[in-house]
C-alpha cells in the first residue's frame, strides 16, 4: 500500500505541474511585437491558406492572433459554405459536431467593436468577422472567433449601379473598388457592415476548392456534406505576397 507521505508528494507534484502548464499557456497566449509581423497559416484538409492581417484593424488583428496562439482554431470546421459568396469558420462547437448538426452559434462570450475602414472592402480573398444581425446587434459588433473568407463573384457596371440603389441605399462604391469588383470580384453589399481585417496572400485556390464543395439543404443548411476542417492554425514568417 502507498503511504500518506507518498500521496502528499504526488499531490504537490501534480499541482506544480498544473501551475507550470497554466503559466505556459498564459505566456503563449500573450502577443509579442514580432507576432504582429507574422502571417497566419490555416492548414486544412483541402490545402493551405495564408492570411495577412491588417494593422488598420488592431482590435480584430490582435484578437485573431491570440486565438491562433492558443490553438483555438485547431480542428474547427468550415461550417457554412456558399459558392460565389464566402466560406465561414471559427465556431468551436464544430470541433466534435455530429453529421447534420446545425452550427454557427458558438464562440467566446465577448464581442469586438466594428473597425470599418474605407480602404478595406470585400474583394475576393479578404477575411472578415462574422456577427449577429442588425436587429439584435445594432452596433454591428463582431463575433470574437467566427470569420469568413470572401470568394464572391465578378460584377458589371450595371450590376454595381443597381446594387448602389438597392442594397447600399444610395452609397457610391469608389471607382477604384468598382474596378476590383469587375475584374477580381467580391461581395460589395457587405462593405461597411462587416469588419474586414486581412486578406489571403496565398491559397486562393484552396478557398475556391472549399467554396465548391457540396453542402446541405437540410436543418444544417450550407454546411459541407463532408467535413472541411482547419487541422492547424499557426503564425508563420512573412513571405512575399503570392496569390
Amino acid at each position: 500500500m502507498f503511504s500518506k507521505t507518498y500521496f502528499i508528494r504526488t499531490l504537490f507534484l501534480a499541482i506544480g505541474l498544473l501551475i507550470i502548464l497554466v503559466s505556459s499557456a498564459q505566456v503563449n497566449s500573450k502577443i509579442r511585437k514580432k507576432d504582429r509581423k507574422r502571417d497566419v497559416e490555416l492548414i486544412t484538409n483541402y490545402g493551405n491558406i495564408i492570411i495577412r492581417l491588417s494593422d488598420s484593424t488592431p482590435l480584430h488583428r490582435d484578437n485573431f492572433i491570440r486565438l491562433v496562439k492558443s490553438n483555438y482554431y485547431d480542428s474547427v470546421l468550415f461550417h457554412r459554405v456558399i459558392h460565389n459568396f464566402m466560406i465561414q469558420s471559427g465556431d468551436p462547437d464544430s470541433k466534435k459536431a455530429r453529421p447534420g448538426q446545425p452550427l454557427g452559434n458558438g464562440g467566446p462570450e465577448y464581442t469586438i467593436p466594428p473597425e470599418f475602414r474605407v480602404t478595406l472592402f470585400h474583394k475576393k480573398g479578404v477575411i472578415a468577422a462574422a456577427r449577429e444581425g442588425d436587429d439584435v446587434n445594432p452596433k454591428k459588433e463582431s463575433n470574437a472567433s467566427q470569420f469568413y473568407i470572401v470568394q464572391g463573384k465578378k460584377f458589371t457596371d450595371g450590376a454595381l449601379d443597381t446594387l448602389e440603389i438597392t442594397r447600399l441605399k444610395g452609397r457610391k462604391i469608389p471607382s477604384d473598388q468598382r474596378e476590383v469588383y469587375k475584374t477580381i470580384g467580391g461581395t460589395p453589399h457587405l462593405d461597411q457592415n462587416y469588419t474586414v481585417f486581412g486578406e489571403v496572400i496565398s491559397g486562393l485556390d484552396t478557398v475556391d476548392k472549399i467554396a465548391s464543395v457540396a453542402t446541405s439543404m437540410g436543418e444544417d443548411r450550407d454546411r459541407p456534406l463532408e467535413d472541411v476542417r482547419i487541422l492547424k492554425a499557426k503564425l508563420v514568417k512573412r513571405k512575399k505576397k503570392r496569390i
